[in-house]
């Protein structure tokens, strides 16, 4: 089917065209959609997502507090299930958890296209190619800025950037094509030349008569990192689902959860984004949000480290992932470890950053402990209110040396990630674990990273782990910092060790 079969002219039961206005079709007759453009825009992004998003998410995504979230999202889909609902289907799938659109059998036109683009445009007709140039230099989801907040901004922005750049190979082959004559080839090059002077630039042909506006700054790597994954679920033995996510190409490269993670908000973030984008450029980057957090299922009475490590086992398994290296980070690192003692055959490499092989109640003093538990019953009262004061007893260890503004990105991060009984749970599970025994079972060649001033978890856990995996590799960090943020040279030693590891090593 051609691309300008789709949206309008399409004799399909129900198609969405999300070029331009935000537009819904069933059997070629437009449909009214409601008025509130927060209803519109997630209809919109259920569609283009094309899977299940947690309750919780789309409420922070499109509604602020004092207003009532949850009863804005109910009467949302209520009015879009009146437009979208097949008579003899339910297109909106929803459960105490999740929100869905049943996708199948529906045609988006922006989908169309970019399969069309994915098959080749060399085989396309001209007509066919002047058509997808048209749709494609309309405002995608025109009309729905500001329908969200931030998260949603850096969604649609992902989103626009993608279909500039199906724009701009659209038009590159328009300005080639052999049945053009000169003259309209020379229009079509124009219109590639200003949505892209720099890959015009050292083309053959004629050079513009005139200037080119100038070129739109391009998003960050993080915003295309957040646009090019892809997000998935499985399910634990215990029937816990979790949410996993992979982006780039090539030798697969597996992150161990740890706290706490979002798939989808970890990519803006001055900590991660970076970090991952980096990773994904020469990898298949594969991480997922561990149970109690993020994509993951929150309502889950097991947050022990054996479900952690479950959890992983879980996700390689639905990946079939046969050989690769594993990254463990804070508590994620004694993850890691247990992972690649029980599956040496699976662990081509280890890499722990920032990690510890007991918890706290197995090395601190008495003092200590009565500390964190005082933090532990603290956490349940205040994590989930609008004062960053509780979250923040995190952040400052975590991240002592970084910007206010980053530690108050921090400071959000967490309370969108969990709840704040969830977050309890866990300061308790990762202070009963213990993988101490384990180092000396671990087989695969091991890079230890470790912060010398790291307050959350001392250097010193980090040189044991490394004196106790047999061959372990120790590299230590100028940083403060738990987590490393991306513009501290110790980010860049990091980074640049964990590379001459893999390329050592040959993984």
């Amino acid at each position: 089917m051609r691309v300008q079969h789709y949206a309008e002219e399409s004799g399909e039961a129900l198609s969405i065209s999300l070029l331009g206005e935000l537009r819904v079709f069933r059997a070629g007759e437009e449909l009214p959609l409601p008025a509130s453009r927060k209803a519109r825009a997630l209809l919109a992004f259920l569609i283009a997502t094309g899977r299940p998003h947690r309750r919780e998410r789309l409420c922070e995504l499109f509604w602020d507090l004092p207003d009532d979230p949850r009863a804005a999202l109910r009467w949302s889909l209520t009015k879009l299930r009146k437009v979208i609902d097949d008579p003899d289907r339910p297109r909106i799938v929803a459960d105490r958890e999740r929100v869905a659109v049943d996708t199948e059998g529906l045609r988006l036109d922006i989908r169309a296209m970019r399969d069309e683009v994915s098959s080749g445009l060399d085989a396309l007709p001209l007509d066919t190619l002047e058509i997808m140039a048209r749709r494609l230099d309309e405002v995608l989801l025109d009309g729905l800025d500001g329908a969200g907040g931030e998260a949603f901004a850096d969604w649609l922005s992902a989103e626009r950037a993608d279909a500039k750049g199906l724009r701009i190979e659209v038009l590159r082959h328009l300005a080639a094509h052999p049945a053009n004559p000169p003259a309209i080839a020379e229009k079509w090059r124009r219109l590639w030349h200003a949505a892209d002077p720099s890959a015009v630039r050292d083309a053959p042909g004629p050079a513009p008569q005139s200037e080119p506006a100038p070129r739109a700054g391009q998003p960050p790597r993080i915003l295309s990192g957040l646009r090019a994954q892809k997000i998935g679920f499985c399910d634990v033995a215990d029937g816990t689902t979790i949410a996993y996510a992979t982006v780039g190409s090539g030798l697969p490269f597996l992150k161990a959860a740890n706290w706490l993670t979002h798939l989808e908000f970890d990519w803006t973030s001055p900590i991660w984004g970076e970090c991952f984008a980096d990773i994904a450029r020469e990898r298949r980057f594969i991480r997922y949000d561990e149970r109690g957090c993020g994509l993951s299922d929150w309502d889950t009475d097991d947050l022990s480290f054996d479900a952690f490590v479950e959890d992983l086992e879980a996700v390689a398994d639905r990946l079939e992932l046969e050989r690769f290296p594993l990254l463990g980070i804070s508590q994620g690192a004694a993850v890691s470890i247990e992972y690649a003692a029980r599956h040496p055959e699976r662990v081509s490499g280890l890499i722990l950053f920032g990690g510890y092989a007991a918890g706290w109640r197995h090395t601190t003093t008495d003092d200590e402990k009565a500390r964190r538990e005082a933090v532990r019953d603290l956490t349940r009262v205040g994590w989930g209110t609008d004062n960053p004061a509780y979250r923040h007893i995190f952040s400052q260890t975590f991240m002592p040396g970084v910007s206010p503004d980053d530690l108050a990105w921090f400071d959000e991060f967490q309370r969108l990630t969990t709840s704040p009984e969830n977050a309890a749970r866990f300061q308790d599970a990762f202070g009963d674990i213990d993988v101490r025994h384990r180092l000396g079972d671990v087989k695969a060649p091991t890079l230890v990273l470790h912060s010398t001033g790291d307050q959350r978890i001392p250097v010193s856990d980090g040189r044991y782990i490394a004196r106790n995996i047999p061959g372990a590799h120790f590299v230590p960090l100028d940083s403060r910092n738990h987590v490393l943020v991306g513009y501290e040279p110790a980010w860049q030693t990091g980074m640049a060790a964990i590379r001459a590891f893999l390329k050592e090593h040959g993984i």
